[in-house]
Formats: C-alpha cells, sequence, structure tokens
C-alpha cells in the first residue's frame, strides 16, 4: 500500500497550470496517474494527440473541460468521466471562466508513441511537434518537424 497527499508531489511545468505526477509517489507500475488543475485557456496536452498504446481516463472533479475530439467537440463537468482508447485523437482544455480540477489516468503507465499535432503559422496549417527543453531549463517548447519552428512556450 502506498499513500500520498498532493502537496507532497511537485507541480511540472506544462500546459496545465497544476500537474502533479502521482505515479512514482504511489509507486504505480501498471497506471498513469496525475492531478490537474487547469486556469482558463490552460490544457491537459502539449497538443492535439494520441497515444498508440494507452488508454485514458479523465476524471472531472470542478468545472468543464472541453475535449477536441475526431467526432467533434465534448464538454465534460464536474462529476463526469471520459475515456479514451489507444489511438483516439484528443486534447481537453479549459474554455470557461472557472478552474477545472481533474485526474487522469491511463494504462498501462507507458504510452507508448505519442503523436501531436499544432497549429504551426510557419506552415499553414497544423503539423507534426516535438517537445524539447529551453537551454536554460526554464521553460518546454513545442517546435514544429516540419520547419523547426516554435510553436508554443509553457513554463
Amino acid at each position: 500500500m502506498e499513500k500520498v497527499t498532493l502537496d507532497a508531489v511537485d507541480s511540472r511545468m506544462g500546459p496545465a497550470d497544476v500537474k502533479r505526477p502521482l505515479s512514482n509517489a504511489l509507486d504505480t507500475d501498471d497506471v498513469a496517474v496525475n492531478y490537474y488543475e487547469l486556469a482558463p485557456g490552460d490544457s491537459f496536452g502539449f497538443g492535439y494527440h494520441r497515444h498508440a498504446d494507452q488508454e485514458e481516463v479523465f476524471h472531472v472533479q470542478r468545472g468543464t473541460v472541453t475535449f477536441e475530439t475526431e467526432d467533434g467537440d465534448v464538454d465534460v463537468a464536474a462529476g463526469e468521466f471520459i475515456r479514451f482508447a489507444p489511438g483516439e485523437w484528443q486534447l481537453g482544455t479549459n474554455r470557461g471562466d472557472e478552474r477545472v480540477v481533474a485526474l487522469a489516468m491511463g494504462a498501462p503507465a507507458d504510452a507508448g508513441a505519442t503523436e501531436m499535432l499544432r497549429e504551426c503559422t510557419d506552415c499553414g496549417g497544423r503539423t507534426e511537434n516535438r517537445i524539447e527543453m529551453t537551454d536554460d531549463r526554464d521553460a518546454l517548447v513545442t517546435v514544429c518537424e516540419e520547419c523547426d519552428a516554435e510553436t508554443g512556450r509553457f513554463t
């Protein structure tokens, strides 16, 4: 058995105001567990993405998250859950004015290959992107695979 408090787990930089990866603290082997707080405009992921091998379940505890999916936008409100099968495209974003609190669980813990698309103004559309740490390690950036333009910066 493992037990942890949220305050004992440091938040990681990224597209969410708060992301606390709980898996290591709970010593999970087969499931990834992350706690999120999204300020208005924040999202769970760096871009529209899919995991080759991981099934994901999100539980919204407060607020409403809008998930962009292949079938259109889906709103998930407090008390609701949403599941994505391996290979399904998605991106959950807080488009409201209220702070979102949510849990994300993925199995297996290793998501496998992750494809991510972001808008690249230099290329004029959505392109595949990669994530890099800045040299001074104060931010993560998304970079277009086609032209190497920076498409996003996250602290």
